[in-house]
């Protein structure tokens, strides 16, 4: 067994594991290429199909690639999808001018709680890896949110010998984790090995291509000429320069994305 197949196969377990237990669970796709690698991997644990709907969290601020890539693979993979906005701080006029902690605390992660409010799920799946950022190194492959949807990185369950925490208390929900030992270049090789449909963004175009996306406004192309997947997984192998480099608000501090992932960012 090769260190993909290691790797599909724990988060294969990991997946069906959630469901078995939570069966009111969601998933959520950013449409990046991990949560897309986490979508196939969920429909690969489930012979093709998705049991359960597929959550996007909508700014209104994403890239047109990102709702062209979004609306033509939910109709292609039959996926039941929630669109999700924090509608009145929309109308508020809530934005990246407002400051970047009040815009992801607003159009993201209240947008969320109003999602698992409304539908009640009781555990959602995320494609977070520990090695994208620091804070997310502290994360647990099945991670309880309290009734706040509010995240205790001090007080994190034991995972040893792969015995997981897979139940939680009524006021509780779960988040997990089933890339969290994958690593960036992990994602690309099994991109490139079940040949996995990725957005147009990261690949090299005059010179640029994005590493990471989210938002528009908040993302910043990196010099590349990677304008294939082979070419993106030889560009990992020598990169010095962090995956998130680009993205506006890990430039903060450290102290902001703990601050807005103890309040339920994802």
């Amino acid at each position: 067994m090769n260190n993909l197949d290691r790797l599909e196969n724990q988060s294969i377990f990991i997946i069906r594991e959630a469901y078995a237990q939570f069966r009111k669970v969601a998933m959520l796709w950013s449409i990046g290429k991990d949560s897309t690698t986490l979508l196939w991997l969920i429909r690969k644990a489930f012979f093709g199909k998705v049991p359960f709907p597929i959550i996007h969290i909508d700014t209104t601020f994403k890239f047109k690639e990102i709702y062209e890539f979004r609306d033509k693979y939910a109709k292609e993979w039959n996926l039941n999808l929630i669109v999700a906005k924090n509608q009145d701080a929309i109308v508020k006029g809530i934005g990246p001018t407002k400051g970047k902690f009040q815009c992801c605390t607003e159009l993201k992660t209240n947008a969320l709680k109003q999602a698992i409010d409304k539908y009640k799920f009781k555990a959602l799946y995320l494609a977070i890896r520990r090695d994208e950022h620091g804070i997310r190194a502290k994360e647990r492959f099945f991670s309880p949110r309290d009734e706040d949807f509010e995240w205790d990185y001090k007080n994190q369950p034991p995972e040893l010998w792969d015995q997981y925490k897979t139940k939680a208390k009524e006021e509780e929900h779960l988040r997990v984790h089933p890339l969290l030992g994958w690593r960036e270049i992990d994602v690309w090789e099994y991109i490139r090995r079940e040949n996995i449909p990725i957005v147009s963004l990261y690949f090299a175009k005059d010179g640029k291509r994005y590493r990471s996306i989210g938002c528009q406004c908040c993302c910043n192309p990196i010099d590349s000429n990677a304008d294939t997947i082979d070419k993106i997984i030889e560009e990992l192998r020598t990169s010095k320069i962090s995956e998130r480099s680009g993205r506006a608000q890990d430039k903060e501090s450290a102290y902001m994305m703990q601050k807005l992932r103890s309040l339920g960012y994802m």
